[in-house]
């Protein structure tokens, strides 16, 4: 599988909708238990630390963990220009040794969904679970089966700025509920020439059951599941379910 964000870095933030960042921290701070003073928190698949960032700013201390140097360095200049502190670690979700213990995990915008299959998928849940403390909580986002099999196929999106232009493509892949997305950017250098860069990124989600079966094996209980940012159940059409569960 590739997972190469190293052109992706320069340009993720001018194609990301920011609304979501307020999203993902309003439904977090609607599920965590009751923030005791300074609460450690990890996110996973941190990226350019937008939401790491607001999290800091809303009373956490934050580690931010993510694969791409490129995506941490962003991510540092970030949290310097904000005046907050975050850990910005190199690392990856499978193997959190030394990263320390939280009160809090979360891995949004469908990260998990770039894992290879179950077996990795229940891997990172159990290192979670090893990493939290009594009492903590693990949220979570993932694709729906109904955004990888009916929304993304044939999906196309086309950005054009002064600086780059990128093209984003997405297939149905082999593996049931999983995707290819095809990108092609063209940035600018600063001789005033566009460089291209291609990229495939592969992404697979899983049945309900799959997931509520690989956390309870990782030891999580009472875990709900919510769907496209708000306080509700999934419907067949949702797009994006949400996991919340407790150590």
């Amino acid at each position: 599988m590739t997972k190469n964000y190293d052109t992706f870095a320069s340009v993720y933030d001018a194609i990301m909708d920011d609304s979501l960042y307020d999203f993902w921290t309003d439904f977090s701070l609607r599920h965590f238990p009751k923030k005791p003073k300074e609460a450690k928190l990890l996110e996973l698949a941190c990226g350019t630390g937008m939401q790491s960032v607001r999290f800091a700013q809303a009373g956490f201390e934050v580690t931010g963990l993510d694969l791409s140097e490129e995506m941490l360095a962003v991510a540092k200049r970030r949290a310097s220009s904000a005046k907050v502190a975050v850990d910005f670690v190199a690392g990856n979700m499978l193997d959190l040794s030394g990263v320390g213990t939280f009160d809090l995990v979360t891995c949004y915008s469908d990260s998990l969904c770039y894992l290879a299959d179950e077996v990795e998928m229940g891997d990172v849940f159990a290192q979670v679970y090893e990493h939290l403390n009594d009492g903590g909580t693990f949220i979570f986002d993932v694709h729906s089966t109904y955004q990888t099999d009916e929304v993304f196929p044939g999906y196309s999106y086309h950005e054009n700025a002064e600086d780059f232009a990128m093209v984003w493509d997405t297939y149905e892949d082999e593996a049931p509920h999983s995707v290819v997305h095809e990108l092609t950017f063209f940035i600018k250098d600063e001789d005033g020439r566009f460089t291209r860069y291609d990229e495939i990124h592969e992404e697979r989600t899983y049945e309900f059951l799959t997931y509520d079966i690989l956390l309870e094996q990782a030891g999580f209980t009472d875990v709900k599941v919510y769907a496209d940012f708000e306080d509700k159940e999934p419907t067949d059409t949702s797009k994006r379910w949400f996991f919340v569960g407790r150590k």
